[in-house]
């Protein structure tokens, strides 16, 4: 038993021993796992130091190249300041800048040195232009004292030059210079409507620079015309809306008559301020021209007066007596242009609206629109009715070609009227330049010379052809001439255009002989219209024009002469009208044509 209990203590200390010895190693282990422990994180800091090392590192390294980038970029973009300057090019600069500054042996091989040479000229340059500038700049100064100090003096010399004018006022009138009433009419003519300030403004400068015989005033209610607004708008607005009550007031006791009287006063309405113009001729007639201008229809009409200076013409002329009618003197001054109409197309409808007839029976009230009147005030219409703006421009270049157009009718109308005067005394009055034009010794006389209309004229069978081709119009002016000579009998129908002589008179004949005769079943009749209708041109000078007619019926009595005479020669029996005439030749060609033209150095007859 005690062996035994020996035997389990020495195990017991053994195993304590051991157990120690364990706890020894182990204590050890733990120790030397803590050292492990402190070495792997050290050398773990020491890994993670150099990284952070390594990485601070990078970061500073792209760092500098983004700044090295950016430094690039800067340089890359940069702009010197001598490139916004703009230089003369190269040629120019080695062609003006001497050679110390171009230094062509250097700048030809270097851009740098080119361009440095090009700013040295450009310097150079400008600081010549900045003392040009600064003299220039010392002598606007010098100038501007100067203007200041006349003004100063003009201006105190105003109320003296006031007294002076007051005190020519009887001079001007002795001399028949209207200094103070011209500067009245301009400062009128800033009441006036803008196209007739414009007309106003045209004709005046028209008048003092190149015709002495036109006068133009402005007439009219200067009070009326300040007080005056000139909306056609703003007044239909004002009656529409501020009368308003009183209409529906007066409404019962105003008929219909009533109503479209006080629209056709507000349509018809026109400016107070006109404008007169006074045309004179050399000879002592004129023409008066009144021009208006319609507020709301917005455009330029005029009436028109003669005064011609002799009144025997006019006086004793039967078929002439309605030539120089303001209806009918500037008709078709241009083509076409009759002033029945308004030529503005908006104005049918405004008169539509209002319930009012066609303009045409508003002409002899207000006047009538001619197209040339509207150009004289600067106006053009388009198609949709709505004006251009008024151009001074569009004036002037209409101005003094339709002034001479108005002289011109009115010197054709009255030399008309005299030729008309004598032609119904059965004489033909051929101007003295143009005797020679025509044999000494004419057998033909005019025996009759009346007035006709266009129905006369269409009712007529020779005519057919003419008024089929609408060679003429209603508007043209019709006479009948009767010629004779012998047994024979030629009646001419004559159509004087209203631009006459500008568009030649028109000759129809038919001639009475043994048989009736006419272009239509005689070819020689055709022969003699074309002599008078087409060859008129040889009758023409400069100062014959306005004698056409005269010079016309004169080479028809010629005319009819060679007819009658060349007719009665291929007449076998008695000759009822002997030869008078001398021919080269009786007739030439197939057609058997007849020697119509006369040869005034030789006194003969021949073919054309």
């Amino acid at each position: 038993m005690r062996v035994s209990g020996k035997m389990n203590n020495a195990v017991i200390d053994e195993k304590r021993i051991q157990a120690t010895l364990q706890f020894v190693t182990l204590k050890k282990m733990n120790r030397l796992s803590h050292f492990r422990c402190r070495k792997v994180r050290e050398a773990t800091n020491e890994a993670k130091q150099r990284i952070d090392q390594y990485h601070l590192q990078l970061q500073n390294l792209l760092y500098e190249a983004m700044h090295l980038q950016k430094e690039i970029n800067k340089c890359l973009e940069f702009k010197s300041k001598d490139e916004e300057i703009e230089l003369v090019p190269v040629e120019q600069f080695y062609k003006e800048a001497p050679e110390e500054i171009s230094k062509p042996k250097i700048t030809e091989n270097d851009d740098h040195q080119l361009t440095l040479s090009r700013l040295d000229w450009e310097l150079e340059q400008r600081q010549r232009l900045s003392k040009k500038l600064k003299e220039v700049s010392c002598s606007k100064d010098e100038i501007l004292k100067e203007i200041d100090t006349k003004q100063e003096y003009l201006d105190s010399l105003q109320p003296k030059l006031n007294s002076i004018l007051e005190a020519t006022k009887p001079v001007q009138s002795y001399l028949n210079m209207p200094y103070d009433e011209t500067r009245e009419q301009h400062q009128t003519a800033l009441h006036l409507p803008h196209p007739l300030y414009v007309l106003y403004m045209q004709s005046s400068a028209y008048k003092d620079a190149c015709d002495k015989y036109l006068k133009v005033t402005i007439e009219g209610d200067i009070h009326s015309a300040k007080t005056l607004d000139m909306s056609v708008q703003e007044i239909e607005e004002d009656s529409d809306s501020d009368n308003e009550e009183q209409e529906k007031k007066t409404r019962r006791r105003k008929t219909t008559e009533d109503r479209r009287s006080d629209k056709k006063q507000r349509v018809l309405r026109k400016h107070p301020l006109t404008v007169a113009m006074e045309i004179s001729c050399k000879e002592g007639s004129k023409l008066l021209l009144t021009f208006s201008y319609l507020l709301q229809l917005e455009i330029i009409t005029v009436q028109v007066k003669v005064i011609p200076s002799c009144l025997d013409a006019v006086q004793n002329s039967i078929s002439g007596g309605d030539l120089l009618l303001p209806d009918s003197i500037l008709n078709e001054l241009y083509p076409g242009d009759h002033g029945n109409n308004t030529p503005n197309p908006a104005n049918q409808y405004e008169l539509q609206r209002m319930g009012l007839h066609e303009f045409s029976d508003y002409v002899s009230q207000v006047g009538r629109p001619y197209q040339w009147t509207q150009w004289l005030g600067g106006l053009q219409f388009l198609g949709d009715g709505n004006p251009v703006t008024v151009r001074s421009s569009f004036s002037s270049a209409y101005m003094q070609q339709t002034i001479k157009q108005l002289r011109k009718r009115l010197k054709a109308r009255l030399a008309l009227l005299h030729q008309l005067a004598t032609l119904e005394k059965n004489s033909i009055p051929v101007s003295s330049c143009l005797i020679d034009m025509f044999p000494v010794k004419v057998l033909s006389r005019l025996v009759s010379w009346k007035r006709s209309t266009y129905e006369d004229f269409r009712s007529l069978d020779y005519t057919k052809n003419i008024t089929e081709g609408d060679m003429v119009s209603e508007t043209d002016i019709f006479f009948t001439a009767v010629m004779e000579r012998g047994s024979a009998k030629l009646t001419c129908q004559v159509v004087v255009g209203a631009d006459y002589p500008t568009v030649p008179p028109l000759f129809v004949v038919s001639i009475s002989w043994q048989v009736q005769r006419n272009a239509t079943n005689d070819v020689h009749i055709k022969e003699l219209e074309e002599e008078v209708n087409v060859h008129y041109t040889e009758l023409i000078k400069p100062k014959t024009r306005d004698n056409l007619l005269s010079n016309q019926l004169q080479r028809l009595l010629m005319c009819f002469d060679v007819y009658l005479e060349t007719e009665s020669h291929d007449l076998s029996g008695p000759v009822e009208i002997p030869k008078d005439k001398v021919f080269t030749r009786v007739a030439r060609g197939p057609d058997r044509k007849k020697p119509y033209k006369y040869i005034p150095d030789l006194g003969i007859f021949t073919h054309r």
